[in-house]
């Protein structure tokens, strides 16, 4: 199983969910849980030329790759309390959506789970879904956890 973790509240409440249904008790699970974390490239976060921007690019990768780590961090962390030991976790530079379905393909996933931002239509058309992408392209089932609304 491929967890597809971002540094989001959905994606941390889909990973506890998932924990809790697949891997209910460390002996009993069928599945072997592997988190990956697609961080962004220095050149998707910043678009700027001319003198200085190599050092420009050195300190934003260095803030990514620290974010990635504490994401993932936070990840081990939950599983740990959750007594779920048998973990990977493996951080990856790219377009979410394309890292996400490669490592379907690499690890040959039969299932990958991922959070849900809940975006609206709206949001989603413009700003693109992960979960859309990955649930036409990934070549495994794809189970998207969605966290509840608050009730009023």
């Amino acid at each position: 199983m491929i967890f597809a973790l971002d540094d989001s509240d959905h994606s941390y409440y889909a990973l506890e969910w998932t924990l809790d249904h697949f891997f209910p008790s460390p002996s009993i699970s069928n599945f072997k849980l592997i988190i990956i974390h697609a961080k962004p490239t220095p050149n998707s976060v910043v678009a700027i030329a001319g003198p200085g921007t190599s050092d420009m690019f050195t300190l934003v990768e260095t803030d990514i790759t620290k974010a990635a780590q504490k994401t993932i961090d936070k990840s081990k962390e939950l599983c740990k309390t959750k007594g779920v030991s048998n973990v990977a976790c493996e951080i990856l530079e790219g377009d979410a959506r394309n890292v996400i379905c490669e490592a379907v393909e690499k690890y040959h996933a039969s299932i990958l789970a991922m959070g849900s931002h809940g975006y609206g239509a709206f949001k989603r058309a413009v700003l693109g879904s992960v979960s859309d992408y990955c649930s036409h392209h990934a070549h495994c089932s794809v189970m998207i956890v969605k966290k509840p609304k608050p009730k009023v």
